[in-house]
């Protein structure tokens, strides 16, 4: 058939035909990308999912003659989604420091920056200049001792170096944050616990969550980093500080 001899309403099926089959080849690839993405980024791609879809579905449907218009769906991604995600990142960057093997006593927690390369934890006496590093993975890793700091301690490793992969997550800074926002750390056992934050200052970010060991992270629902624990229960050094720990001349 040639496709001049096609009446009005045939040209207008075969368009819609046309544009729903894209759709769908688009669909599959994203999600095949998605799958190979890290979760922030499927995170961030999700809250942009969600946000579409409902304005979309607020937004009236056009009509065709003659063609019944189609229902309205709406996607929502649920908040305990996206914390369990935030968990899980938070679990993946956790390590534990030692001043020997891995056989001997935990001196202290610390959380895993990847593309720093780098372990920050809260400042203490008697912190080592050498340490071994475990990883969330099993994996241990030597370290020095390389910007200690009044309230934030960073070890560093060597150049060559072989270090296990993490989410990679956003400092988030104070000026971002406000009073009521919820955060996520993990208590000493693993334990996920949530709070909301109480109070924001360059002092340091207090929340109501308790059993958060000094080292630990606080993170915001989409795995960001907010803050690290410190030895005053329920305060958090502020992310912001291990950015001008690196930049600090020694």
């Amino acid at each position: 058939m040639n496709i001049e001899d096609l009446t009005k309403t045939q040209l207008l099926l075969l368009t819609i035909l046309v544009n729903f089959v894209t759709a769908i080849a688009t669909a599959v690839m994203t999600v095949s990308l998605l799958d190979q993405a890290p979760p922030t980024v499927t995170q961030t791609v999700n809250r942009i999912v969600e946000r579409t879809v409902e304005t979309a579905a607020q937004a009236p449907l056009p009509t065709i003659p003659g063609i019944a218009a189609p229902a309205k769906e709406t996607i929502i991604i649920r908040d305990e989604d996206l914390l369990s995600a935030s968990i899980r990142a938070d679990a993946g960057r956790r390590v534990l420091i030692h001043k020997g093997a891995t056989s001997t006593p935990v001196i202290a927690y610390g959380t895993y920056l990847p593309d720093k390369r780098i372990v920050v934890t809260a400042s203490a006496a008697g912190l080592p200049k050498e340490a071994t590093i475990a990883f969330a993975n099993g994996t241990a890793v030597e370290a020095s001792l390389s910007r200690p700091g009044a309230t934030l301690t960073i070890y560093g490793f060597a150049d060559d170096a072989t270090l296990p992969a993490a989410t990679i997550p956003d400092l988030i800074s104070t000026g971002s944050l406000s009073q009521g926002q919820t955060l996520v750390s993990l208590t000493r056992e693993g334990a996920a616990v949530s709070g909301i934050i109480s109070l924001v200052s360059t002092d340091g970010i207090q929340a109501n969550v308790t059993g958060v060991p000094p080292g630990a992270a606080a993170v915001n629902i989409s795995g960001d980093i907010i803050g690290i624990a410190t030895y005053t229960a329920g305060v958090f050094a502020p992310a912001e500080r291990i950015n001008i720990l690196l930049t600090d001349t020694p």
